[in-house]
């Protein structure tokens, strides 16, 4: 007896439990992302007027990728409705390429010990992360790149004409700085964006000129003084003071920017910059429109929070009233590897009050429940620092079997045949009834273990029945023994022995 046939006979057009993860799984992506939701959705999710932020912590499985997925379409329909107040929205969930570039700053014989990497991680690194993150992406909608996506985005040009000439600088220094492209080098990259914006550089050129023009003078008066006088006056040193007096500007401010983008590159550490590059784009910049500007140029978070608010104030002025980063899959990069220590040393430093409350910035951050067990252990500075009873915490992404029982049910109807009204209880023999299932369902704990287990349940049912001789319903035994079995490896896997 084959499981579609099982299906088919109950109304149902495919099978609703054969996927785990929420990117891949097509019936939460169709039907269920926007008519199945966590108890805890309205707190975490909160209202995008005023962007909040929201710590959460869940086990494995209990759906915090399916919370970001739901989260970043649920901003994307609230985008579309509120085209002069939206929200733009910065996925913060892969941290391999950051971390890797972390760790290339250290020497060699440091980077094989990752927890004495991680130990140097602080706040501005996870700034500079996400700047780079969202003024890639303002970039990308800017020069209108294609076959770049991001979430939440709507098609439609960005309003850049509303740009005053403030923030048509803020705009190039933030490109200067984090831009991340990998589809063309800075320099190229900047120069289209200069032109789109018409921002003026020939004011930069001022040194240039200069020293053309002191060349120019010494050999005009050397052409003429040659037909007059001995022309030996001309190794007298005024005539290399004259010289060097004309491109010593010249010369002096690319010593600056040389010095200058050497110590943004030291300094952000989990960006990929050429000190080469940078200096080439920074003397585009006129002296008047740089100096005195914010640059990521030491180790710490007030340069950083000052290019935060930059970025901000361009978003403003193009219809987004406020900014959300979703942290997620913190447990997943290599070099961390699940490890509980070093998902510690990379996330604690984001538990920062100050960053957290950042007027106009909601960070949602869903964390493995192995660190909400080390909160209660930390210190009283930390509790001060982070704040965590001012962040909408919550502890744990739990489901009771109620829910999950509702969550199983909208999946069938989320898979039924035109026309069909298929439930739950209808699967399985009268001796089974809602309680029951609620019952067994509130053991499994999590989304992941239900969708497993009812897979593993409709396999062992149809395998035991022929396509001559079916069943349509399944029998108590075959539920207790499959649940028993279920039940065993995921204690197995608890204990970290077993795949799950």
């Amino acid at each position: 007896m084959k499981i579609q046939q099982f299906l088919e006979h109950h109304g149902v057009a495919a099978n609703p439990f054969a996927d785990e993860d929420a990117q891949t799984d097509q019936v939460f992506k169709g039907a269920c992302i926007r008519s199945v939701y966590h108890p805890a959705w309205d707190k975490i999710f909160g209202d995008p007027k005023e962007p909040a932020t929201a710590v959460v912590f869940g086990e494995k499985g209990s759906g915090k990728t399916a919370l970001r997925l739901q989260m970043v379409r649920h901003l994307a329909d609230y985008n579309a409705d509120h085209p002069a107040g939206q929200v733009f929205v910065v996925q913060y969930d892969d941290f391999n390429a950051f971390l890797d570039r972390f760790r290339d700053c250290f020497s060699q014989r440091r980077r094989k010990r990752t927890d004495k990497v991680l130990e140097q991680w602080r706040l501005w690194d996870h700034i500079d992360a996400v700047l780079a993150l969202g003024v890639t992406q303002l970039i990308d909608r800017l020069l209108e790149v294609r076959q770049a996506r991001h979430p939440a985005a709507r098609d439609d040009a960005l309003p850049a004409h509303r740009l005053d000439p403030a923030q048509v600088r803020d705009v190039l220094l933030l490109a200067a700085c984090y831009d991340q492209s990998t589809a063309e080098n800075l320099q190229a990259r900047w120069r289209k964006l200069q032109k789109k914006l018409r921002f003026p550089t020939w004011k930069a050129k001022g040194d240039l000129a200069v020293g053309i023009a002191s060349t120019a003078a010494v050999i005009v008066l050397v052409f003429l003084l040659y037909f007059r006088w001995d022309v030996s006056w001309f190794a007298k040193w005024w005539t290399y003071v004259l010289l060097a007096g004309g491109w010593g500007w010249w010369a002096w401010r690319r010593l600056v920017w040389w010095w200058k983008a050497r110590r943004l590159v030291r300094n952000t550490r989990v960006l990929s910059q050429t000190p080469g590059l940078l200096r080439r784009v920074f003397l585009k910049f006129p002296r008047s429109q740089i100096v005195g500007q914010p640059l990521p140029l030491a180790p710490r978070t007030d340069d950083r929070y000052e290019l935060l608010a930059k970025f901000q104030g361009v978003l403003q002025a193009m219809d987004f009233e406020g900014l959300i980063v979703l942290v997620d899959r913190v447990d997943e990069p290599y070099l961390i590897n699940g490890s509980t220590e070093l998902m510690r040393a990379l996330v604690w430093p984001m538990l920062d009050n100050k960053y957290l409350k950042h007027p106009g910035l909601g960070t949602k951050l869903l964390l493995p429940i192995e660190l909400e067990r080390l909160i209660d252990r930390e210190d009283h500075d930390f509790h001060q620092r982070s704040r965590l009873d001012k962040q909408n915490l919550i502890r744990s992404l739990a489901w009771t079997g109620q829910s999950l029982y509702d969550l199983a049910g909208a999946r069938l109807k989320a898979c039924a045949a035109d026309g069909a009204q298929p439930t739950l209880a209808a699967l399985f023999e009268a001796e089974i009834d809602s309680r029951r299932l609620m019952d067994a369902f509130a053991a499994l704990r999590v989304p992941r273990h239900l969708f497993k287990f009812m897979y593993r349940l409709l396999t062992a049912h149809c395998n035991a029945h022929s396509d001559e001789n079916p069943q349509w319903k399944i029998a108590s035994g075959t539920f207790e023994s499959v649940l028993a079995l279920y039940q065993r490896d995921q204690d197995a896997f608890d204990r970290g022995v077993g795949a799950g």
